[in-house]
């Protein structure tokens, strides 16, 4: 489904992606892992076109990403659920809800609005209030939903346990193993390597903007140099 061959990436002229080599296969779910500053957020921000590539290519169904903007990516099936979650406070949670699904017919907002409320039914409860009230995980919970109204091929999530208590974040997990068991294709970005190996078909690591490992993620969970650096054993 989307293929990323050498990419380069720079930020104020400093380079932050170096020859970045991956697969997302339909169906999989992806986890890329590594620390503070690896350089994951910005290759999430590369692929849905935040961030401008300067080098490699990032193939998505057969089609070059590159010139393409952002809002025509979402259009062409890649939705960003951003690091921080950034939904729009002011806005009534259904409201937020509602904005995933900008490009999408009335009917088929209607439609998918009733599903995210039976996905995430604490947002049903709290469909009027106000998006800024509600509890990180809450809010977590919002943001994924609204990339899920775009009705994406492939979701990019980044780091949706960030911030989160542990009762939350295993909900939250919870949650992304049910979009995966429902065939939605995942590219995860995320810290608590603990939580997303074991749901990925395939992990990456991520040191310094550089791919330096890959593997099935039952694999890495046993790797000796992951076990170290990110699960604390």
């Amino acid at each position: 489904m989307m293929s990323l061959r050498e990419v380069d990436a720079f930020y104020g002229g400093i380079q932050c992606l170096h020859q970045v080599t991956m697969e997302i296969m339909p169906g999989s779910l992806v986890a890329l892992v590594g620390s503070n500053g690896a350089g994951k957020t910005t290759l999430l921000k590369t692929i849905s076109g935040l961030q401008a590539n300067h080098g490699g290519t990032i193939g998505f169904n057969g089609r070059d990403l590159q010139g393409i903007p952002a809002y025509q990516r979402v259009k062409m099936g890649i939705a960003h659920c951003p690091e921080g979650r950034q939904i729009f406070t002011e806005f009534s949670v259904e409201e937020n809800i509602r904005t995933g699904g900008y490009l999408q017919p009335k009917a088929t907002v209607e439609e998918d609005l009733e599903r995210m409320y039976a996905l995430f039914p604490i947002l049903k409860n709290k469909q009027a209030e106000l998006a800024g009230l509600l509890s990180g995980g809450q809010q977590q919970m919002l943001a994924i939903a609204r990339a899920l109204m775009s009705r994406p091929r492939v979701l990019l999530l980044d780091e949706p346990s960030m911030g989160l208590a542990p009762l939350m974040v295993q909900e939250v997990f919870s949650i992304i193993a049910r979009l995966r068991q429902e065939g939605v294709t995942i590219l995860l970005v995320e810290q608590n390597a603990y939580e997303a190996l074991p749901l990925a078909d395939w992990a990456y690591v991520m040191e310094t903007g550089r791919i330096v490992l890959g593997g099935k993620g039952s694999e890495l969970m046993h790797n000796e140099q992951v076990r170290e650096a990110y699960l604390g054993m």
